[in-house]
């Protein structure tokens, strides 16, 4: 019998899952780059008109199914049911992101205990920190790295309620504290939260006539959701009965979308803005130039930069106990193993891949875990840590989400979808997430998809 969420407790279980540490350096940098405002606004019609249309469809296959995404699929298909069964397995794609996201965590823990002492006071001493925490302090890196690891195995292991429910309950009311209080500081003492403002909220519509940029939002839209990696279909077997799943749904949607301006407004009213741009952009613009700012602050410093890493750290343990929980349902149907059981084989696995990617970059051992820059033809080798990251985001995510999206759309039974959403929505308005879901949606995953591979060509 799968356990059931409170309705409080799925919305900041799926909330947790899509609010991650991209929210800190992702959507601020892309928000303030694009047009302000005006990216904003193209982020949210983005959200509203492609990413809701799958995640609902993600939703369905979960709630319907009841159980795990394998058993989901193979459930729900009227034919060609092992075939579907084995779609189910893009869930593997969380597993890979679970095995470096919790390595930059890692990072996130050892800038927390160094926050206690003395920062760098300048980028080039907070670069330097940086890196030779990356590439040449494996101890460090490797024991934050298991002591994140071994948290959020523990959460998982203790199931829905008595663990995934109770830490996004306690954890994400927590972060939104932390960075009210992070806000007020910005607003009353740090002197720029007027910069932030500007570089936030005032609308440049010219950067938006630009067929890259709305790729970029629309990868940013859809991505930010989880979806394609099972974690939509698992939370939502264990939704309670009348959950409005579309009210439900737009909470997250709000839920995230707040989170990552609160983000940028922190961020920004301490890093620099010179002609429109930040000083520093994506992991530097939080470990090095923010680092060596509050370095500047004295203890005022110290203690800003505590609450800032502690926040990023909740952020970052919501996204990764989301990455483990499907795998770990299905090994618990299929093979009737216990939750211990499952969580200590994928565990393994994940334990494995994590230390790969760390010797990717450490040192002596990265040559030996690296791609040969010659193999591609770049002009370096590409790290495991990379390689892994790489592979999941432009390519597996993409897919698992156009299949799943296909799934609904054209093997479910239409008036069987209306029923399940018909508590919460029109019938015109079904008819229109119905078109969306089969016509738009895949050609949007395609075009993300494409683009995510060319530009990193």
């Amino acid at each position: 019998m799968v356990e059931k969420f409170s309705k409080i407790g799925f919305i900041l279980a799926m909330a947790g899952s899509a609010v991650g540490l991209g929210n800190a350096w992702k959507f601020p940098t892309m928000v303030g780059n694009n047009g302000g405002s005006a990216f904003i606004l193209l982020y949210i019609i983005l959200t509203l008109g492609v990413a809701i249309v799958v995640f609902l469809a993600e939703l369905a296959i979960g709630r319907l199914g009841g159980t795990d995404i394998v058993n989901s699929l193979k459930n729900l298909a009227p034919k060609n049911k092992r075939a579907w069964g084995f779609a189910g397995f893009f869930m593997l794609t969380a597993i890979l992101i679970a095995s470096f996201y919790m390595i930059v965590i890692g990072w996130i823990l050892k800038y927390i205990f160094l926050s206690f002492g003395t920062l760098p006071s300048t980028a080039q001493e907070a670069g330097a920190m940086f890196g030779g925490l990356v590439e040449g302090d494996f101890l460090s890196v490797f024991i934050c790295f298991s002591i994140v690891f071994l948290t959020v195995f523990y959460v998982v292991s203790k199931g829905i309620k008595s663990g995934i429910e109770r830490l996004n309950i306690w954890m994400m009311p927590s972060l939104f504290v932390l960075l009210i209080g992070l806000l007020l500081y910005a607003i009353f003492a740090s002197g720029n939260f007027t910069q932030a403002l500007s570089f936030i909220f005032i609308p440049d519509f010219s950067k938006l006539l630009n067929a890259e940029l709305i790729l970029q939002a629309l990868g940013l839209a859809f991505f930010s959701m989880s979806m394609g990696v099972g974690t939509v279909a698992t939370y939502a077997a264990s939704l309670p009965d009348g959950t409005n799943l579309v009210k439900s749904t737009f909470s997250i949607v709000f839920i995230n979308i707040l989170i990552g301006i609160m983000m940028g407004l922190v961020v920004f009213s301490f890093i620099p803005i010179i002609d429109g741009q930040p000083a520093s952009e994506g992991a530097g613009l939080i470990f090095v130039s923010l680092t060596s700012l509050f370095a500047q602050m004295g203890i005022i410093g110290n203690i800003l930069a505590i609450a800032f890493f502690i926040s990023l750290l909740f952020a970052g343990i919501t996204s990764a106990v989301s990455m483990i929980e499907p795998f770990a349902l299905y090994l618990i149907h299929k093979f009737q193993l216990s939750r211990n059981s499952a969580i200590m084989i994928i565990g393994v696995f994940v334990y494995i891949l994590g230390t790969l990617c760390i010797l990717s970059y450490y040192g002596v051992t990265s040559s030996y875990f690296s791609i040969p820059a010659t193999a591609l033809g770049n002009e370096k080798p590409i790290a495991f840590f990379d390689v892994l990251d790489l592979l999941t985001s432009n390519i597996l995510m993409p897919l698992g989400a156009l299949t799943f999206s296909i799934f609904v759309g054209y093997i479910l039974k239409k008036e069987g979808l209306f029923t399940l959403f018909s508590g919460f929505m029109s019938r015109l308005w079904f008819e229109i997430w119905y078109f969306a879901l089969r016509y738009v949606a895949p050609l949007a995953i395609l075009s993300i998809g494409a683009y995510q591979i060319i530009s990193k060509i």
